[in-house]
């Protein structure tokens, strides 16, 4: 038996087939029963009508539970009414392996009973769906370094420091060699690339253990991070937003099904073009303070003040030049205001905060050893990360994109636990 899947029925039209796969959902009127099979690619309705066939097989039809995995044959029929658009002509059915109580069935659940239930959660419409986006988005951040003469470099996910200081870090013995921690970024083996390579970035699982119970913190998540070698924060700029466009509109274009299903209002996405605004700390402090904000000049933009400064804008909007006090040690200060750091981040429209976070990195042996002092870390752990001031230091900018963020505000989620096939939170690490 050739192997066909849904998503190849336009080739089968007026073909009788043999098709496998689960029974998503089913319906009877009269003489018909309506049986909608998935397969993984795509959705079918299989009509069978009493008088073409066995009367055993019609009961069987009625009889077989949601997500039993059934083996059906028929002629494949153009339906624009059906779902996926194809119908088929039902004459036979086999039943492979047959359920029943299957847990989650076509009705309204709570969360928390469908998060216990993630591995079968996954198997809905709307959970395929953002899983397809999700695929597409990674596809399009390699495709667009990859045809950019980027190389991807791999980063350990085990390092002897942190990045940004070990508050928020997983903490583990290795061996004899004392503590090592779970990768928060793997920015620092990125800028070493760039340094031999010209151009390169890092793409992998990333962990945070910061306590936050907030619709955007994972513990586990992804995270693509570019480094480019003689370039400036203005550079830096230029490819985030290149970047994001790119991105935004690949998913428009190859997944407009799937963001049928999410039933999200494209019309904002497709507004996500270059340029974007670009506005410095000060300024977006000057929004906030407008909107009636009481904000202490000097913190850190809060979730609900970037909802704000977004809110202003009808596309992604790029603050830079925040003070130098709460960035990361690795962030060049301003030549013209050294109390500011060569920083942007790109607060994403309709309330879905910061996506990308980036920066021009300091380039200078003596200023980066004060930053590591100033910041209590620890030299040793960072002497290699030195040697790349030491030996043929240039000017070097890069930044990092959440890909579970970046899936949320794509597919217009309210929570991005959703974006990640088995989410890790604070409160849970199962399935």
């Amino acid at each position: 038996m050739q192997k066909i899947y849904i998503s190849e029925l336009a080739n089968y039209v007026g073909q009788e087939i043999t098709i496998q796969g689960w029974l998503y959902n089913k319906r009877s009127s009269g003489k018909l029963r309506f049986l909608v099979l998935r397969d993984g690619s795509g959705y079918l309705q299989c009509v069978y009508f009493k008088g073409n066939v066995t009367p055993e097989i019609f009961d069987l039809s009625d009889k077989i539970g949601q997500e039993s995995a059934i083996e059906v044959t028929g002629k494949v029929k153009a339906e624009p009414r059906a779902v996926g658009g194809y119908e088929l002509d039902a004459t036979h059915l086999n039943v492979l392996h047959e359920t029943h109580d299957y847990p989650i069935t076509p009705k309204d659940h709570g969360i928390e009973f469908l998060m216990d239930n993630r591995h079968l959660w996954l198997r809905s419409s709307r959970q395929v769906a953002i899983m397809r986006i999700r695929h597409r988005i990674v596809k399009a951040i390699r495709d667009f370094f990859d045809d950019r003469g980027f190389t991807l470099m791999d980063a350990p996910i085990l390092t002897p420091a942190a990045c940004e200081g070990t508050s928020t870090l997983f903490e583990t013995e290795y061996f004899d060699l004392g503590k090592a921690y779970l990768t928060q970024s793997g920015q620092l083996y990125a800028e070493a690339g760039a340094l031999a390579l010209g151009k390169v970035y890092t793409f992998g699982p990333t962990f945070r253990a910061e306590k936050s119970k907030t619709r955007r913190h994972l513990t586990e998540f992804w995270m693509v991070e570019p480094e480019v070698a003689f370039a400036d924060l203005n550079d830096d700029m230029d490819l985030a937003e290149e970047f994001l466009e790119y991105i935004v509109q690949t998913v428009l274009t190859d997944r407009a099904e799937e963001l049928k299903t999410l039933e999200r209002d494209t019309t904002k996405l497709q507004n996500v073009k270059r340029p974007f605004p670009r506005i410095s700390y000060d300024e977006a402090v000057e929004i906030l303070k407008k909107n009636g904000v009481e904000f202490e000049y000097g913190n850190d933009l809060g979730a609900a003040d970037e909802t704000i400064v977004s809110n202003q804008f009808d596309r992604p909007v790029m603050v830079h030049r925040y003070p130098s006090a709460i960035k990361a040690f690795y962030m060049k200060r301003d030549p013209e205001n050294p109390n500011l750091a060569l920083a942007v981040d790109v607060l994403a429209p309709e309330g879905y905060g910061e996506i990308i976070g980036g920066s021009q990195r300091e380039d200078s042996l003596d200023l980066l050893l004060a930053r590591i002092k100033e910041h209590n870390l620890p030299q040793k752990a960072f002497e290699w990360y030195l040697d790349l001031r030491r030996f043929g230091s240039v000017p070097h900018a890069g930044f990092g994109l959440g890909l579970e963020r970046t899936v949320t505000w794509i597919c217009g989620l309210d929570h991005l636990r959703e974006t990640i096939p088995f989410p890790r939170m604070i409160y849970r690490n199962t399935p």
